[in-house]
């Protein structure tokens, strides 16, 4: 009989530590929470200072059987669930249930699950902190209070099925004013003009920086002119070189935020699967001889420390695989965000010695490229900057400056590791200039002048969107990803090109949140509650002191909205075409993802269609139809001629509604890795890609 209980969240975490704990520790797992409030009612007491009701999780029992029968046999209980708000509150939970006195040394964490994390974490048991537990209570208070209030009023003045967050409400309101920005943007025009240069035998290209000395605005073609008639010639004189060495620095370990980020960037994970491959390397992995073994650290923190003992391997591995000149000489202090809890390290792997090639039979591909991703940015975060030579030379005829930049790498440093990924620019990479003085002469090629025009903010894709919440104290890192799937969920928002836009049933829900529920998708309200349940958390300010705050206000706006909000009727308007299965006339429809046409016979009949995208664009092939947005079986968008199969036009690429300055044909979007480029179809015109 083991004399030790510990008690864990999940089956995985469970084997990974009781290979560690030894025969006198038996290690089982809850499966998450065992309490919670009723999903059918409220739960909490608002006329009784918000006293909740906690009763077992539906389906819970069986598994609550087991772990009372063992704690019964057990001399000692350990609850080991994650180190967070929502691990302490399962442990006090767990505690509740099993008679355990959470004032006792009954807690144990840690940070990692390794042999030497685990056994050094029950030397220090500790008791159940309340602070945590009562800012995970205050969060779920707030959630309920919220949720179950305004999204009855949802289903009775709108559809059923809908829900309000406090979070989530938020991110749609983003996602909905970004949508109105590009709507309403009025692009303006501007113009570059770069020519390639000749230096003996060797070129290099340069774009025009000023004239008279004075920086002069292209807005226009005449302002280009009036530039080129003032070269005379077509020799240069180098009037000003100057050469610098800059440094550049390793970004930083993961935290939770920035390794979704990336990982969408680089890999093309969506938040919740970056989610779901860091807990399954947390837990542990079958690692051959090594057994179950849990490869990177607890993947919830919006921290960027880490502990002496891993920068230490890290500079051994770094001296042995690089050498000494790869190491940082000094520890960089970085900022700590205002709105960081830092309370554990950021995201690395547990041991720097387990490079991704020699685990990789052992991994599946998509957790190999996730480990791969964590340890090359840790490894890198512990390494010497990189140097680069740059060099700036600027060229002038008869008072006009073209000015080349280039830049090549003298000290590769961290880059020879890993280098960060962006959403808005390419990676840095070198741009050679050639061995070239004061007083020299370049000879200019053809010189390229190009129209441009402003572009609206780009659309939040998943990264941009994490990134945003994050700067505005939106959320914290456990409720990124669940928020992101929410709302597309619930259909208010859906993925267009990888990046976010509303659905009309999302613009509805959120203007009548708006209206009665301000404070709701008020970002500083929202960042303020996530303060204060920091404060909570330390201790500084009772639980139910915030939540009273709060509901003071909320209950006269829900009394208000309940009387004043009116039901909004999203009517099946005429699709103006009949049925093609019965003859009935087709109607629109709101669907999770938008507008779709049915039948108006249903239940009777359900055929339905998609409602016919069309992008603005008349058929460049016979100039008859219209160019509408289609999707292959397996539903990749591809566009194609409305009079089909009259004219068979079709392109994967997105015809847009410009002719090619050059020949007059057919101008496309085509999807680069990073955002799109205008190209045309017959000839070799191409503008600069739009991220």
């Amino acid at each position: 009989m083991a004399d030790y209980l510990v008690i864990v969240e999940s089956p995985a975490k469970a084997k990974t530590i009781e290979k560690y704990l030894g025969k006198k520790y038996k290690v089982k797992a809850s499966m998450g929470h065992v309490r919670d409030l009723p999903r059918s009612q409220m739960g909490v007491d608002v006329e009784n200072e918000f006293n909740l009701k906690y009763i077992t999780i539906r389906g819970k029992g069986p598994v609550l059987k087991e772990l009372k029968t063992a704690a019964k046999k057990a001399k000692k209980i350990y609850l080991a669930a994650d180190p967070d708000r929502e691990g302490e509150a399962i442990a006090w939970h767990l505690a509740h249930t099993l008679d355990v006195d959470s004032s006792s040394d009954c807690r144990v964490v840690f940070n990692e699950i390794t042999k030497d994390a685990i056994k050094e974490s029950f030397k220090h048991p500790r008791p159940i902190d309340m602070n945590l537990v009562d800012a995970q209570q205050a969060r779920r208070v707030l959630d309920r209070l919220v949720g179950y209030n305004i999204s009855p009023l949802l289903w009775k003045k709108v559809k059923k099925g809908l829900s309000a967050g406090r979070v989530q409400s938020v991110a749609v309101s983003l996602i909905i004013n970004r949508e109105k920005e590009i709507k309403e943007f009025i692009p303006e025009e501007y113009w570059t003009i770069k020519t390639e240069f000749m230096k003996g035998s060797e070129t290099f290209e340069a774009g025009f920086i000023s004239m008279d000395g004075k920086k002069v605005q292209l807005g226009n073609e005449s302002n280009v002119e009036a530039v080129l008639t003032r070269i005379s010639g077509n020799e240069f004189q180098v009037v000003n070189v100057t050469k610098k060495e800059r440094k550049r620095n390793p970004a930083v370990p993961f935290t939770t935020s920035s390794l979704q980020q990336e990982a969408a960037r680089k890999l093309n994970y969506r938040a919740k699967k970056t989610m779901m491959l860091a807990q399954q390397l947390y837990e542990g992995i079958e690692i051959g001889k090594e057994g179950t073994t849990g490869l990177i650290t607890y993947m919830r923190t919006d921290s960027t420390r880490v502990s002496d003992v891993a920068k230490e391997e890290a500079k051994d591995f770094i001296t042995s695989q690089y050498g000494k000149e790869y190491i940082a000489s000094e520890e960089r202090k970085e900022k700590k965000q205002s709105n960081a809890q830092d309370a554990h390290e950021a995201i690395r792997p547990t041991s720097i010695l387990r490079e991704p090639a020699s685990i990789k039979e052992f991994l599946s591909r998509d957790q190999l490229r996730l480990y791969k991703l964590i340890w090359e940015r840790f490894v890198a975060s512990q390494m010497a900057p990189a140097i680069m030579d740059t060099m700036s030379v600027d060229l002038e005829n008869s008072g006009v400056v073209f000015r080349a930049n280039g830049s090549k790498i003298k000290f590769p440093g961290f880059m020879k590791v890993y280098v960060e990924g962006s959403d808005d620019s390419e990676e840095e990479k070198e741009n050679f200039l050639p061995v070239i003085e004061e007083g020299d002469t370049a000879v200019s090629k053809d010189i390229e002048k190009k129209q441009h025009f402003t572009q609206p903010p780009p659309r939040y894709t998943e990264a941009r969107l994490v990134r945003t919440l994050e700067e505005l104290g939106i959320g914290r890192p456990s409720t990124f990803a669940p928020t992101l799937d929410t709302i597309q969920k619930r259909g208010y928002v859906a993925l267009d090109n990888k990046r976010f836009i509303p659905t009309e049933l999302g613009e509805i829900v959120s203007e009548l949140i708006l209206e009665f529920f301000p404070e709701i998708v008020n970002v500083d309200f929202t960042a303020k509650m996530e303060r204060d349940l920091d404060d909570i958390e330390d201790g500084k300010i009772p639980w139910v002191n915030v939540i009273d705050e709060f509901y003071r206000d909320f209950e006269g706006h829900l009394k208000k909205a309940e009387v004043e909000m009116e039901k909004v009727e999203i009517k099946d308007e005429p699709a103006g075409e009949d049925c093609e299965a019965c003859g009935s006339p087709m109607v629109f429809k709101m669907g999770r993802y938008g507008k779709f046409m049915a039948c108006s016979n249903f239940p009777d009949c359900r055929n339905t269609k998609a409602i016919v995208k069309e992008i603005g664009v008349k058929c460049p092939n016979c100039h008859e139809g219209n160019i509408i947005e289609r999707k292959s079986k397996k539903k990749r968008i591809f566009y194609g001629c409305d009079r089909y199969p009259e004219c068979e036009f079709i392109s994967w690429d997105k015809p847009i509604a410009r002719k090619c300055p050059k020949c007059e044909h057919t101008l496309v979007e085509k999807k680069l890795k990073k955002g799109v480029q205008v190209q045309c179809t017959n000839c070799d015109y191409k503008e600069e890609p739009q991220s």
